[in-house]
């Protein structure tokens, strides 16, 4: 673990946006900070609903989980420190967030979505690793603006059925629509094929 922690990169929550793949889910965007990488990451709801709620700087009636987690972290002196995005295994990005309590640190595993909410709520940084976004990001060749929001869909593809020739198509496609979760996994679909002509 230490040493990915050497080669890290930070990111920033550019936010959560509705995917198109999966019923009921949401894609949080995690952006490189000072680069044009982007990380999609499919969550549910209720973690969706938390993480906007924080960034739009609402405030729910009674503290949320997260919120509570926090306030309980804080009362008893102990201060997040980071998130490490450290691994993606099995579809699912891995995280650990990292604590101090002022005489030692303890480092504990958490869902992406839930170790993100607390760090946007104790203002704590967010790392992953070079290599993890260089295969599972998504590049773009331009900054982002709202003027680049397309209103058109891209439909959930079978991805096995096509050839790499029209994968690379919509990957374009999904790349200029800023359409982050369907990028991803063909992204990934191409990257397995890849894998697979050397083996």
């Amino acid at each position: 673990m230490e040493e990915q922690k050497s080669n890290r990169v930070k990111l920033n929550v550019l936010g959560v946006t509705y995917t198109q793949i999966q019923n009921g889910a949401y894609a949080l965007v995690l952006a490189e900070e000072n680069g044009l990488r982007r990380i999609p990451i499919i969550i549910s709801s209720s973690e969706a609903q938390a993480i906007a709620m924080r960034l739009e700087h609402l405030v729910a009636p009674r503290p949320l989980t997260h919120d509570l987690f926090v306030s309980f972290a804080h009362s008893f002196g102990v201060r997040l420190i980071e998130v490490f995005i450290y691994k993606f295994e099995d579809g699912v990005f891995c995280s650990e967030l990292l604590f101090d309590d002022g005489t030692r640190r303890i480092c504990i595993d958490s869902r992406t979505s839930d170790a993100v909410a607390i760090a946007i709520r104790a203002k704590a940084p967010i790392y992953t690793t070079e290599e993890l976004i260089r295969n599972w990001g998504i590049v773009f060749d331009e900054p982002e603006s709202e003027e680049a929001v397309s209103a058109k869909k891209t439909r959930q593809n079978d991805w096995e059925d096509m050839d790499v020739e029209e994968l690379q198509e919509r990957l374009d496609e999904a790349v200029e629509e800023e359409a982050y979760e369907i990028a991803s996994q063909i992204q990934r679909e191409l990257k397995k094929r890849d894998e697979n002509r050397f083996q």
